[in-house]
């Protein structure tokens, strides 16, 4: 028998991809009625720390640098100034900006791994699993935080929970993983991308500019003749930190086929439940911070305090404050063009050195927009969340004898069938 790691660096990718599928059945779960009612006769399994570990890897991990955006017309002799940061991914972002975390919980409690300001090491952290995989694991388990001590209390019942997941969700045995993004964040590197090549931005919904635009018409930065819509930019913003968190759960998904672990990607759970919405009813979540405004059927959920903060209120007065935090980040001490930290590149100082800090014109401009934005629909972005929690992975180990007694042959790989002999010497 393999070593459990050499067997998953050395499993077909096509493999994983085709065999993929929603194998909810674990140990020490039952259905309890119906033509596939089944009652596990084994006791709930949970994942190892090596198991969690692994997938926290795959959805979270840091690769080395990716290369930025190389060009853009607005500074034609410099690097393009829209990449928030150059830290390469295991799941795709736009730009390294709006980069999620992973809230997970299981038997030990809850947690967040958060990776997003992670210096990669050289240009590619990982190459094989015999030389890599522990330190790209140990990066995970270094950026890993315990929030509690028990499992997330997500009651097993509408509204928290949709009825077809509540035999199985969140169960114990089970790790559920949660990829959450910050679109503030997004939202204000997709305007600096835009205000930057010189584009007015409309609020289509209100009619008019978005804030008082006038005079950086008057002074060039912005062309009257360039319009964007705000509607346009807050779906863009959406769509990116949903696909960012999907692009992470896939990864996992996959993972779990290669593992021989069963489990989902699916949503159809109560995420206001589960980030804190419903603390005083007694079930307090993630802790996460909610604001509430009259205009809202539902409050909206900007952070966990000293843990993963939007670029918003109330972590800043106002967003000419928030907007100067996302300058700082690219620009600062120790930010993304800063000439002292490293890049992809052989002159990363050369190319950094091109880029042009933002000056105040264009940082007054992005403040008016954004501050615009909070006024006006009170939160901020003002068409949905500030933390987008789009779905859920849940991991488990299988009970072979449900698919066995149910399904036709094949229902799982071969994976699954030498899973507990694998990784955990056990048949």
């Amino acid at each position: 028998m393999t070593d459990p790691l050499d067997h998953l660096s050395r499993f077909p990718l096509l493999d994983a991809i085709f065999g993929r599928r929603a194998r909810r059945f674990g140990l020490g779960m039952e259905i309890p009625s119906g033509p596939l009612a089944f009652r596990s006769r084994h006791a709930p399994l949970p994942l190892s720390e090596l198991e969690t570990s692994i997938l926290l890897a795959v959805g979270t991990g840091v690769s080395g640098w990716h290369f930025g955006v190389p060009f853009g017309p607005d500074r034609p002799d410099q690097h393009a100034h829209y990449s928030l940061r150059f830290t390469g991914r295991t799941a795709p972002t736009a730009g390294g900006f709006g980069t999620p975390a992973m809230l997970f919980t299981d038997d030990t409690g809850t947690w967040i791994t958060n990776t997003r300001d992670v210096t990669p090491a050289r240009m590619r952290e990982y190459q094989c699993i015999e030389e890599d995989g522990e330190r790209v694991i140990a990066v995970v388990r270094a950026h890993t935080r315990k929030l509690s001590d028990t499992r997330l209390d997500l009651p097993a019942a509408p509204p928290h929970m949709l009825e077809p997941n509540l035999w199985m969700a969140n169960t114990p045995g089970s790790s559920l993983f949660m990829p959450i993004a910050d679109a503030s964040e997004q939202l204000l590197a997709l305007m600096a991308m835009t205000i930057g090549n010189g584009n007015v931005i409309m609020d289509d919904t209100e009619g008019g500019m978005a804030g008082d635009l006038q005079p950086f018409i008057r002074s060039g930065l912005l062309n009257p003749e360039k319009r964007v819509p705000l509607s346009v930019l807050q779906q863009m913003a959406y769509e990116a930190t949903v696909s960012e968190c999907a692009f992470m759960a896939h990864n996992m998904v996959l993972t779990l086929q290669a593992m021989g672990l069963g489990g989902l990607y699916f949503n159809g759970m109560n995420r206001w439940s589960i980030l804190g919405a419903f603390y005083e009813a007694g079930i307090r979540g993630f802790g996460f911070r909610f604001q509430q405004d009259a205009r809202w059927t539902l409050p909206n959920p900007v952070g966990l305090e000293g843990v993963y903060q939007g670029l918003c209120p109330p972590w800043f007065d106002d967003m000419h404050a928030a907007v100067a935090a996302f300058i700082a980040r690219k620009f600062g001490q120790g930010g993304t063009y800063d000439l002292s930290t490293a890049g992809p590149w052989k002159d990363a100082a050369g190319v950094k050195g091109s880029v042009t800090p933002y000056d105040e014109p264009f940082t007054a401009c992005l403040g008016t927009v954004a501050q615009h934005v909070f006024d006006t629909y009170g939160k901020f972005p003002g068409a949905f969340t500030t933390m987008v929690l789009p779905g859920f992975v849940q991991a488990v180990h299988l009970d072979l004898e449900f698919y066995d007694n149910h399904y036709r042959e094949g229902a799982y790989l071969d994976s699954h069938a030498s899973h507990m002999r694998r990784w955990h010497g056990q048949e």
